[in-house]
């Protein structure tokens, strides 16, 4: 069998961490199987090493910067094989340009173009456990490029792809998904078995188990993932899969909460067509991502446009929406809210989802700014304070742990 299995940053966080990973990998390698591992910085390293750059410059250029933080994986690889190699289980380190990892150009936020996995195979004939440094590749330039935060998780869900691999675990600091973040509900209940799909929500929601674009790339590649715990390896995750008749039957999935948030409203710019693809080509230019958009008629031919973008994107927005001060009434920005969201496949076969779910935040006089839906998903934005009360009130209203 030909396994492949991530570590991320908290499961490889010091020595006595990846020495744990290296018992982990041996016990696998030692039934026979084959073994490939992807490997995250260890904790803290990447925010170091961040640090380290916006001492010199605030804007550093995003090419040093891909070189500089690709180096975090690399250290983890390199201790990895040296702790298996220790532990009598031959293994070999790869960068991502020696596991043949090739991806665009777009320093900090690439993507994977393709996979040869030709090397990896070679020292898997030989035997080995092959371990990649994940988040990171190379572009067609034969730079070094990394694939944006959580690029190890689509790092090993490519190369389980890549190499036709019978599982892929992706190993973390928790035992699986939850309904909800445990710290914030401790009534949070562990799942089974997701959708493809409902996890993709969720990774996009805020839920921070798996990172949205590997979970995509999971549904494309029909790769099966079960998420485990590091540190209590025996006892069985949650599976992530393609959705089955029995997904259906349970109405809500699970809840997430995103506080990395900001509103942007523009009031009174002229309504006419094509003023929204203005604006929004001009923020899809800087690479920002708007998630929630509303947009209405008032007076006098003018429109009023509200939409959020991530917190960490907001100075960002201000820079791109200053020439619009002058051709709009006015326009404002706050960060101080919250987006909850339900899911659930279930959503579509059953009726009466959302307004429970409004019913339930009205009883906690919580007041809905902003709702978004899609068939197996409802996203409303409320004041940030509120925010944690309304995962509680919703979590007990869908019955979600029992």
């Amino acid at each position: 069998m030909l396994i492949v299995q991530k570590f991320g940053g908290t499961s490889v966080g010091g020595l006595e961490r990846i020495e744990n990973v290296a018992n982990i990998v041996k016990k696998y390698k030692e039934k026979g199987n084959n073994v490939v591992v992807v490997v995250s910085a260890m904790a803290g390293e990447t925010n170091k090493l961040l640090e380290y750059a916006n001492h010199f410059s605030k804007t550093p250029p995003q090419r040093e910067v891909d070189l500089l933080v690709s180096s975090g994986e690399r250290v983890t690889s390199a201790l990895l094989s040296i702790a298996l190699q220790a532990k009598g289980i031959e293994a070999i380190a790869l960068t991502g340009r020696q596991a043949g990892i090739k991806t665009t150009s777009d320093h900090t936020k690439a993507r994977i173009m393709d996979i040869n996995p030709d090397n990896m195979q070679k020292y898997l004939k030989e035997k080995k456990v092959v371990i990649v440094a994940g988040f990171q590749g190379i572009n067609e330039e034969g730079e070094v490029t990394t694939l944006g935060r959580g690029g190890s998780d689509l790092t090993a869900v490519a190369i389980a792809g890549a190499l036709k691999a019978d599982k892929c675990e992706i190993y973390t600091d928790v035992d699986g998904i939850y309904t909800t973040d445990p710290r914030i509900e401790p009534k949070a209940r562990k799942i089974d078995i997701i959708s493809y799909d409902e996890m993709l929500e969720l990774a996009s929601l805020g839920a921070k188990v798996m990172q949205s674009r590997s979970v995509e790339l999971a549904k494309k590649l029909n790769v099966d993932i079960e998420v485990k715990s590091s540190f209590d390896p025996e006892i069985k995750g949650t599976l992530i899969t393609k959705e089955t008749e029995d997904m259906e039957k349970v109405l809500v999935s699970g809840i997430a909460l995103d506080k990395n948030q900001a509103r942007v409203s523009i009031f009174g710019v002229e309504d006419r067509p094509g003023i929204s693809a203005e604006i929004f080509n001009k923020l899809a230019d800087k690479n920002i991502n708007v998630d929630m958009i509303i947009q209405n008629v008032g007076k006098d031919n003018k429109a009023n446009l509200t939409f959020t973008v991530p917190e960490t994107e907001l100075e960002l927005t201000k820079e791109v929406l200053k020439e619009y001060k002058n051709n709009a009434e006015n326009v404002e920005y706050d960060n101080e809210i919250a987006k909850v969201s339900l899911v659930g496949v279930g959503m579509k076969s059953h009726s009466g989802v959302a307004a429970k779910a409004f019913d339930t935040l009205a009883q906690e006089n919580i007041n809905i700014l902003m709702i978004s839906t899609s068939e197996i998903k409802i996203s409303m934005v409320i004041d940030e304070k509120y925010g944690e009360l309304a995962v509680r009130a919703l979590h007990k209203a869908y019955e979600l742990d029992k």
